[in-house]
Formats: structure tokens, C-alpha cells, sequence
């Protein structure tokens, strides 16, 4: 693309992309140079100037100057072979898939995301692997590292951006299933309260009660329910958050006085029951995803590992919790 300006249409799997990201996707540049072009007006939508911030619609004309990259060349999903070993580790955890999206069931123990205290491996940095030689899978949504189940992968931008809608809007039902220290009392109900971030005594970050009108807390909401109990030592909880808050649903147990099992950062003053395996007893079972122009679909992830342990130990059957994914709540 050396020495010409030219112009490009935006696809519909592409609408919903911002107008910085779908840029370096054809020509790699640092973000403070992408800012230059966009400021001198090298860059333009539909002939007017833009930020970087733009949400790209499918139709659109982008305008991009000279630059000296080989747009075919540079696209990092079509230039990557893909990792064998990766891709290895992830196709067996795939659940369900379309052109749309990517589900997976993510083992308890590996980040979603990479970071300064998680080293090694993460989910973020094996989607190549999983690149249809156009895009690159997009992460949606999040789960804690120790937390296992339903994560969500967007194929393309335009999913991306439905889908991360449909997240924030409460159009998505999600049920994760849990075991407490302890049994709630009262044994069902919805739990709401104000959070923000503090730090425990060991300095770490982790959610303490905020109050309303602080501008740094957020309102949460959770509704709860008791699916079988093991005496009142520990009790199986399906949980289904209204609000997607940092270690929401974490934090509402610990509240309630029945921190989840194996959470060493909000923990119980209970003594867990013997033989409950280790790790945090925190699984993203079910969710219920709106698609437009299609009918919704249904994903549920298998227990395993941590969690299938612990069900066999203290003898809860998943029949218990019922022959549809939310009919507990209903």
C-alpha cells in the first residue's frame, strides 16, 4: 500500500470495531502515531475526520493514506501459522461455536488474561490458534483465574460488539453454580448492595462495601438460590448475577456469612468441612445468549476438576438442580 492513498469499505462482521483497532489491523503503527494521522486528517470516515474512539457501521468508507506495510502481510490473524500446542489445548474445550462466537469451558487455575501477578500462560494469548485467517477471537467477558466455565469469544467485531451489549443491557441469563461454607439463611432470595474497591489485610485488591452516592461504588445484584445441602456444613448455590461487578458474586456470598469454598481472599469464619477438594468452588454453568435475527442458545458447561470432586464427596446430583437451566429461579 506504498505510495497511494486508498479506501476501504467496512464489512458487516466488521461494524461495531472501532476506528483505531480496524486500522491497525491493516496497518500496524503505534497508537501515538495512529493519533497523528487521525489529527492531520490523513485518516477519515466517510470523508470527515474522526477519532480513534469511532465506531465503525458496515458501509462506511475509511480513507488511509500511504503507508509503508503490506496490508496482507500485516494482518496478525492471517500472517500467524497457528500454534499447534494451543490449539491442542483448546479445541477440547470448545462447547459451542458458529460464525458469530466461541464458547469454551475454561479450567479453573488459567487467566482469562495476562498481567504483572499472573505470568505464564492465559486464554488471551493462545486466540490465534483459534483465528479464522480473517480475525482474530475477541475476549467478551472475564472470569477469575481460580473460576472455571462458560467464556465467551467473539469471531468478529460485529459479534463483539452485540455481544459485549447484550452483557452490559442484562439481556444474557448467567447461573453459576457454587459451594459454600455453610448454608445460606435465608435459603433463597436476591442479594443487593453497593461495592468499590479496597485492600485486604495481606494488601490485596479485593471488594469491600461502598454506600450509595460514593462515585466510586457500584450497585450489585444477585439472586441466589439453595439447591441441596451437606447438613449445615456446606450447601450447593446457584447463583444469578443481574449486574456483572468485579468478584461480585464472591463478595455477596462472603455478606451473607457463607463464603464460597477454596476463596482465600474473602473467607469464612466457618471451618470448611473435611474432604472438600482444593481451589476455588466457583463454576460458570449456564448461559442463556440472545442472538439477533435467531432464536437464543443454550450453553452449559460440565463440572470438572475441583467441583466434580467436591459434588461426588458431599453427594449432590446435578438432577437436583432441576430439567432447565433456570428453573430454579423461576
Amino acid at each position: 500500500m506504498s505510495g497511494q492513498i486508498i479506501t476501504e469499505t467496512v464489512t458487516e462482521k466488521e461494524a461495531g470495531a472501532r476506528l483505531d483497532r480496524w486500522v491497525k489491523r491493516r496497518m500496524p503503527m503505534t497508537q501515538g502515531q495512529l493519533e497523528k494521522l487521525l489529527r492531520t486528517g490523513q485518516i477519515r470516515v466517510d470523508g470527515a475526520r474522526s477519532r480513534a474512539n469511532t465506531r465503525l457501521e458496515a458501509g462506511m468508507s475509511v480513507r488511509l493514506p500511504p503507508y509503508q506495510a503490506n496490508i496482507a502481510s500485516e494482518r496478525p490473524a492471517a500472517s500467524r501459522k497457528p500454534d499447534s500446542r494451543m490449539l491442542a489445548f483448546l479445541k477440547p474445550l470448545i462447547l459451542f461455536e458458529d460464525d458469530d462466537m466461541i464458547v469454551i469451558n475454561k479450567p479453573a487455575g488459567i487467566a482469562v488474561q495476562g498481567g504483572t501477578k499472573q505470568g505464564g500462560r492465559h486464554i488471551d494469548g493462545m486466540l490465534d490458534a483459534l483465528s479464522d485467517g480473517e480475525f482474530r477471537p475477541r475476549l467478551v467477558h472475564r472470569l477469575d483465574k481460580e473460576t472455571s466455565g462458560i467464556l465467551i469469544l467473539a469471531r468478529h467485531p460485529s459479534s463483539a460488539a452485540w455481544l459485549g451489549e447484550a452483557f452490559r443491557s442484562r439481556d444474557m441469563t448467567k447461573i453459576y453454580w457454587a459451594v459454600t461454607v455453610g448454608v445460606p439463611h435465608p435459603r433463597s432470595g436476591q442479594l443487593r448492595s453497593w461495592m468499590r474497591k479496597g485492600v485486604d489485610p495481606e494488601f490485596r485488591e479485593r471488594m469491600v462495601l461502598g454506600a450509595h452516592g460514593d462515585r466510586v461504588s457500584k450497585h450489585a445484584i444477585t439472586d441466589y438460590m439453595t439447591v441441596s445441602t451437606a447438613g449445615q456444613k456446606a450447601a450447593w448455590v446457584a447463583l444469578r448475577p443481574q449486574t456483572g461487578r468485579t468478584h461480585q458474586l464472591r463478595f455477596h456470598m462472603h455478606e451473607l456469612g457463607t463464603s464460597i469454598a477454596g476463596d482465600d481472599k474473602y473467607v469464612t469464619r466457618r471451618e470448611t468441612p473435611l474432604g472438600i477438594a482444593p481451589g476455588l468452588h466457583l463454576h460458570a454453568r449456564t448461559i442463556i445468549i440472545p442472538r439477533p435475527r435467531r432464536k437464543p442458545v443454550t450453553i452449559q458447561a460440565p463440572l470438572s476438576g475441583t467441583m466434580r470432586e467436591t459434588f461426588a464427596t458431599l453427594g449432590f446430583l446435578e438432577s437436583e438442580a432441576g430439567q432447565t437451566p433456570d428453573e430454579l429461579f423461576d
